[in-house]
């Protein structure tokens, strides 16, 4: 634990902000060069926060990708730091693992439809990154945490989105699944006090009865089916996103042909499923190799 603590601070002090993928990157000879296990962040976007850490694994061979997309309630005082050490652990198993930032509802540019834009943008961002890395832009798996999981989630469908909507980005690359960590899954019900149910009104733009529309196609539950296996983690004792929450999302899935399991964790509430070594761990990196294969 003291080493991986170790290498997530000398990676905070160690990258550099750059705004593309060649300034990020070494070239010797058109030889792209990283330091495996250390994040490297790169900018998908002009605005400062669209940008991730893309972490390489040690193996030179075309690594699987993991987009992680971190929760916080949608809020600007939680980052994509909340999943460094879940980033550093897989790239440890040979992932390469794409950690991305965005815009969040305090954010200039951020909630309706910047936030949504951004994880989009942050998704076609890796046939980028494959196109110098040693990336397998074919085998890419969306996971996220809470708020995190519901863009996951969100990002997934958003294929069945109609063109044009101002939250569609066109030509995204296909994704072999998603897991969700804990995710909320309907924007319209998830009203939990001790969660992020009060800062949905802020991320839409205002409530239901103004913007009805914009709930349907920011809720997953209203895209179903979404037509990629699913992998749903939550903590049994967990009162943020509680499984009263979760289950109607299951349930709906499983009636419409859906490819989706539940895993619960027994004694684990809400941040055990992002935190390596806890008791949610093995159910999280046997779901990560289950969508792989």
């Amino acid at each position: 634990m003291f080493n991986r603590i170790v290498i997530i601070i000398l990676s905070m002090i160690l990258y550099q902000s750059c705004s593309t993928v060649d300034d990020a990157l070494g070239h010797d000879n058109n030889n792209t060069s990283y330091e495996p296990l250390t994040p490297i962040r790169i900018s998908y976007g002009s605005d400062a926060l669209q940008f991730g850490e893309l972490w390489m694994p040690e193996s030179t061979d075309k690594a699987t990708v993991i987009m992680l997309i971190h929760g916080g309630c949608w809020l600007s005082q939680f980052d994509y730091t909340l999943m460094d050490s879940m980033a550093l652990d897989l790239s440890e198993r040979g992932y390469a693992v794409w950690n991305i930032e965005y815009r969040r509802t305090e954010d200039p540019g951020g909630r309706w439809p910047g936030t949504f834009l951004d994880v989009a943008s942050g998704l076609k961002f890796i046939e980028e990154l494959s196109s110098q890395l040693p990336l397998k832009s074919d085998e890419i798996i969306l996971s996220g945490h809470s708020a995190g999981g519901h863009l996951a989630l969100w990002l997934a469908a958003h294929q069945q989105l109609d063109s044009t909507l101002d939250i569609y980005l066109d030509e995204l690359p296909e994704i072999k699944g998603v897991v969700s960590l804990a995710g909320i899954t309907d924007l319209e019900t998830y009203t939990s006090p001790s969660g992020c149910g009060s800062n949905v009104v802020n991320l839409i733009g205002g409530s239901v009865d103004e913007f009805p529309e914009r709930y349907d196609i920011a809720s997953p539950i209203k895209l179903l089916p979404l037509d990629v296996p699913q992998i749903l983690i939550n903590g049994e004792a967990d009162n943020i996103v509680p499984l009263s929450h979760i289950n109607p999302y299951l349930q709906q899935a499983k009636s419409q042909g859906e490819d989706i399991q539940l895993k619960i964790i027994p004694n684990a509430g809400h941040f055990e499923v992002i935190t390596p070594g806890s008791v949610a761990w093995s159910d999280i990196i046997s779901s990560f190799e289950e969508l792989a294969n």
